[in-house]
């Protein structure tokens, strides 16, 4: 993991020292609200509809047991005792009150951490496969390039005024676990005659306009990685529209201009700034390297794993689902669930922190991850331990055999907090896992990946959903369109929407009507639903959503 250098310890805490004199500035009276708003949002801080909204950068989703411990004791001290892991692997704090949020970043510069450029027109918090480093199909550990991403665009002077914010996410396996296709700027990192490098994509977004990432350039070897994406988003910031909030991300630049004249314009520019970085960016990469070695794997017997998954299903279970591949042998990667039926996906108290801190301090190399999916990973763990941390687990309600079925589901925080939504998440989350908890049908259903947003905004990605579901707002009563078939992997397709939407309460019937359909219609278990819905089409889920509407359509 990546330690602070001098430098980075300085700036950290100049920038906490100025946030802090300009909240003083507000809480005087000093500074107006509208004053104030571009200065907050630099540092993290939104204001939502009931309060403030602390956001904190988790780089490429990786922590360690102090860390988290941090944001626990950040939980206790200043919240209401809990924290809201997101879709960019961050997490808010959605209580804080305004004179404590300069101690809050003071406690967080402590271990490492901070609150800078997780809001505003500026390059976000890069985001990475939460598998980085252990996953069985990487080629490329992200994290050294996603780090140097991170040091490269932190407070770079060319970038805090963007046409609107900028979102890179790395990947370096042959699944796409970070949605690489769905941000402004995609790197796949492969190898390719011997020499480390990545694909390019860009253009790619959800939103109001949602569109997949087109190819930029198809291998850029990694010393001319940096100055290839300086190259690009200066061309954008230079064509990037201001004059209309809605058309200012990259992705509607590529649209009207075409990706071969982005194309052209980068390798322009990345012609004039390519001398300037001088090699240095690989001198920096070199150092980041050495503090993502691989930790030093044991090997022991894994009679105990064995033993459990023969003899107790309740481990059986949540081992088949929360389980994966890892590279080093006699090792998985656990998926911890944060979405208990019922419970507000993402969430986490204090407590539960403070478990997944010791879990990782004395059984995972002391290395956690945060997924985009919202669940939290303990990257590497040896076999022959899964039954003690899957004990600690179920007495934290930790123990949720859910990874990637019906209540494994993404969910922004909807109208419950945030001032943009038009309609609530996390009550429909809550519904659809409760229901079929009460169903039993979970595990029927199988591999599912059902997304909900509560605005246009799409930060609950549900275009790549399955089963996507976006709450808007019809004339002031809350309305939820569903669309099918979308795909956020190496493969990835926007859903196709089913036709008008439904109202509050008639949501969650209507998603167990697609999914008793899925169960009639599939060839059989091996069949997924997104298997299904691509052998079938629409036709038939359409046909039991608005069953009224085709009957009078037939006769």
């Amino acid at each position: 993991m990546y330690k602070y250098n001098d430098f980075d310890e300085a700036f950290v805490r100049n920038r906490v020292a100025q946030f802090s004199a300009q909240v003083a500035r507000r809480i005087d009276g000093s500074l107006t609200e509208e004053e104030f708003r571009p200065l907050r949002l630099m540092n993290g801080l939104y204001l939502q509809l009931h309060a403030y909204m602390l956001r904190v950068a988790i780089p490429y989703g990786t922590l360690d047991s102090r860390k988290m411990n941090q944001l626990a004791m950040i939980a206790e001290k200043y919240d209401r005792g809990y924290g809201h892991f997101t879709t960019r692997q961050n997490i808010q704090y959605n209580w804080p009150k305004l004179p404590d949020v300069p101690a809050i970043l003071s406690d967080l510069a402590d271990v490492e951490m901070h609150a800078i450029q997780t809001s505003g027109n500026t390059i976000r918090n890069v985001t990475a496969d939460h598998f980085a480093g252990a996953s069985a199909d990487e080629t490329v550990d992200p994290r050294p390039v996603a780090e140097l991403i991170r040091q490269w665009s932190t407070d770079h002077p060319e970038f805090q005024f963007l046409p609107r914010k900028f979102k890179v996410a790395v990947s370096g396996a042959k699944e796409d676990r970070a949605v690489i296709k769905a941000h402004d700027v995609g790197l796949y990192l492969r190898e390719q005659n011997g020499i480390i490098g990545a694909q390019i994509l860009v253009g790619g977004g959800l939103g109001r306009t949602p569109m997949v990432g087109k190819v930029l350039k198809d291998f850029v070897a990694l010393d001319d990685l940096l100055p290839y994406l300086e190259a690009t988003v200066s061309v954008w910031n230079l064509l990037g529209r201001r004059d209309n909030k809605f058309k200012a991300r990259i992705k509607i630049t590529v649209h009207e201009h075409g990706i071969e004249e982005i194309r052209r314009l980068v390798e322009e520019r990345f012609a004039q700034v390519k001398p300037a970085f001088g090699g240095i960016d690989m001198v920096m990469l070199d150092e980041i390297r050495a503090a993502f070695a691989p930790p030093a794997f044991r090997s022991a017997p894994t009679e105990a794993f064995d033993t459990a998954y023969a003899n107790d299903p309740l481990f059986r279970s949540w081992a088949n689902t929360n389980l994966a591949p890892h590279k080093a042998e006699g090792y998985a990667i656990v998926t911890v669930s944060l979405k208990t039926p019922g419970q507000t996906p993402g969430d986490a108290s204090a407590e539960q922190m403070r478990v997944l801190a010791g879990l990782a301090r004395d059984y995972g190399h002391d290395e956690l991850r945060i997924s985009h999916e919202q669940n939290v990973i303990l990257p590497h763990v040896h076999k022959s331990d899964l039954p003690e941390i899957h004990t600690v687990l179920k007495a934290a309600g930790l123990a949720t055999a859910n990874i990637g079925l019906v209540s494994d589901i993404i969910a922004c925080p909807g109208m419950d907090y945030c001032t943009l939504a038009t309609a609530r998440s996390i009550p429909v989350a809550q519904g659809i896992a409760t229901r079929f908890e009460e169903l039993k049908l979970e595990h029927e259903i199988g591999p599912l990946k059902i997304k909900i947003s509560g605005c246009i905004n799409a930060c609950g990605h549900h275009h790549v959903g399955h089963i996507g579901i976006l709450g808007l707002d019809r004339a002031g009563v809350e309305n939820y369109q569903i669309t099918l078939g979308g795909d956020g992997t190496e493969d990835m397709v926007l859903g196709d929407r089913t036709g008008p939407g439904f109202a509050y309460d008639e949501i969650v019937p209507a998603i167990e009507r697609i999914l008793k359909t899925y169960l009639e219609l599939r060839d059989s278990p091996e069949e997924t639903f997104l298997m299904a819905y691509r052998r079938l089409g629409m036709a038939p889920f359409k046909a039991a959503l608005y069953p009224a509407k085709e009957s009078a359509h037939a006769a």
